[in-house]
């Protein structure tokens, strides 16, 4: 490149109109630049502790040269950016010299810093479509379950007086999923054995299992969302999805952000109200994917029964706190990020 000639430095950048995988950068510059620069040249990279100067030296190789287009200019698709990641970001601009293609180019602009937002409702969309692909045939299931260690069932007597409270969903499974350390909500199981028709005997949380009604979580009143489709690098997939009672702070939170399910007609979690006086409801979850049910509002040991399990492993490696999703697998992810 050649040396500088007379081009202003860019200041004051502004990032805005920030996406999971998009963003528009602007900035300003000598009102004599503006017609004359033909190029703008933008590097970006992760902020993970890398130092925020290393952008300020000619022999930083540009990872986008764009020609020049009025501000606030888009970036999508020139980077593979990932959900709820902080980047750093610096810009040049340029004058392309008609002899051999060089440029005369500014200083690099001060480092500016800014985070990707979730996944939008379209990319959770594209989750559910994935996940409806695999979630298989639809079993009858009569109960939800919690596993646990003793200690916290001990725990939520002593100190909450049997009210097991809402706790922030970690970071676990896709990092764009917007519930990831924004909503509250206790985790439940319904999964069944094919053959017994009963919950698996062993569990990777606890040996006490509090056995909640089905009804008493999925009901009418109800409202059901699709949250996450992810797997950890094994062959079974998770589905995560939201039980919020229709009006609560946790159903407000979800209806902007989550697709909503039908409770009679999806293909993970169903009630079907009864059909003739007399007859219960029929409650129906997929067979192929694992199933985490999320409920946003507190609940009492009393509306459930507290029993323990005779598995003789706990089967640990299938743990999904602060699980990881496989960026790999080709089922269950997305082109805009993990």
């Amino acid at each position: 490149m050649a040396d500088m000639d007379c081009l202003s430095t860019p200041q004051n950048i502004q990032i805005s109109e920030v996406t999971c995988d998009s963003f528009r950068i602007a900035w300003e510059m000598a009102p004599e630049d503006t017609a004359r620069v033909t190029h703008y040249f933008i590097d970006l990279s992760r902020k993970e502790g890398g130092d925020p100067n290393r952008f300020k030296h000619r022999d930083v190789p540009t990872k986008l040269v764009a020609k020049a287009v009025p501000l606030p200019m888009a970036v999508r698709g020139h980077w593979f950016l990932s959900p709820r990641t902080e980047y750093c970001v610096a810009v040049q601009t340029a004058i392309r010299l008609p002899e051999g293609g060089d440029y005369h180019i500014s200083d690099w602009s001060q480092v500016v810093e800014f985070c990707t937002g979730d996944y939008a409702m379209e990319h959770l969309q594209q989750l559910l479509e994935k996940a409806q692909g695999v979630s298989g045939r639809m079993l009858r299931f009569s109960m939800f379950y919690r596993n646990q260690q003793p200690d916290y069932f001990h725990y939520v007597r002593t100190a909450c007086g049997g009210l097991m409270h809402p706790a922030l969903k970690d970071n676990s499974g896709s990092h764009g999923s917007p519930i990831n350390s924004t909503l509250q909500g206790i985790f439940f199981s319904c999964n069944i054995e094919f053959d017994t028709g009963l919950p698996p005997n062993d569990s990777p949380y606890g040996p006490l299992r509090l056995q909640v009604p089905a009804g008493c979580l999925l009901n009418p009143t109800t409202c059901l969302y699709f949250a996450d489709f992810y797997c950890m690098y094994t062959a079974y997939h998770y589905v995560i999805l939201v039980l919020a009672p229709a009006g609560s702070e946790g159903d407000n939170f979800c209806r902007s952000r989550l697709p909503q399910l039908d409770l009679s007609a999806n293909p993970f979690l169903t009630y079907t109200p009864p059909q003739r006086e007399g007859e219960e409801p029929v409650f129906c979850h997929a067979h192929d994917v694992i199933l985490e049910v999320f409920f946003t509002e507190p609940l009492h040991l009393e509306q459930g029964t507290l029993v323990e399990i005779s598995g003789h492993h706990q089967l640990m490696s299938q743990s999904t706190a602060n699980a990881k999703k496989d960026p790999s697998c080709k089922i269950c992810n997305i082109s805009v990020g993990r």
